[in-house]
């Protein structure tokens, strides 16, 4: 089955094999302070901030690493253009399990390690319940599958996959903020620019979910007429 949400043409061709690019590009910066961790936890030079508070216990915030890794780089190319149904399936049971442990592993996190100077009580909420959501939606879109309906699985699949995209979002809020009222956010401001950056991911999936939803519905209108 073809995806009507697709644009068809070389252009739009073209367009869908962006998508996942930009995916991607949107998580460079937490993908490589995720590598330059993972680095310092196995030994190397610490140049990452806090790395105190990880060393005592590396176990979870490795697990997300690698975990949002896979989830993120993955989880990209199950967008921008239609599929094979079967590579659809195996990387679904490739993605499931990674961001649960994504999900898992952040609200863990936040109830273990000491918190960075600068985080309230705000933020663990953000972090705890953005968190929950992922995993939630993570289990009702493979609820959804199971009972074949599709269109339930790919709108939970793309808030969950909206929600495991926060940091690269999060990454460019804090940039923009730093850049243009200096010096980096801390407390409340801290807390509400990084909710945002949950805010506007989910935003714009249920942006792209309803236009699935519309042009699904425009297929059926043309096919009854």
């Amino acid at each position: 089955m073809t995806q009507a949400s697709v644009p068809t043409g070389s252009a739009g061709r073209r367009a869908s094999r962006l998508v996942p690019v930009a995916l991607i590009a949107l998580s460079v910066v937490p993908l490589v302070a995720g590598a330059l961790r993972l680095s310092a936890l196995s030994g190397g030079p610490d140049v990452m901030p806090d790395g105190a508070r990880f060393a005592a216990m590396p176990v979870p915030v490795v697990a997300h690493i690698i975990a949002a890794t896979g989830y993120t780089v993955l989880g990209a190319f199950q967008f921008g253009g239609s599929r094979p149904p079967a590579r659809h399936r195996l990387m679904g049971r490739i993605l499931l399990p990674l961001g649960l442990v994504v999900a898992l592993s952040g609200i863990w996190m936040t109830l273990s390690y000491p918190r960075q100077d600068g985080d309230g009580d705000l933020l663990a909420a953000f972090r705890l319940g953005f968190g929950s959501l992922m995993a939630a939606a993570l289990v009702l879109g493979l609820a959804a599958v199971l009972r074949r309906r599709y269109a339930r699985h790919r709108a939970w699949m793309i808030r969950a996959y909206a929600l495991g995209l926060g940091a690269g979002s999060q990454a460019l809020i804090l940039g923009l903020w730093t850049g243009t009222a200096g010096g980096d956010p801390t407390g409340t401001t801290r807390a509400l620019l990084l909710g945002a950056g949950w805010a506007v991911n989910l935003a714009v999936a249920e942006a792209l979910i309803r236009r699935g939803t519309g042009h699904r519905g425009q297929r059926l209108t043309r096919s009854v007429s």
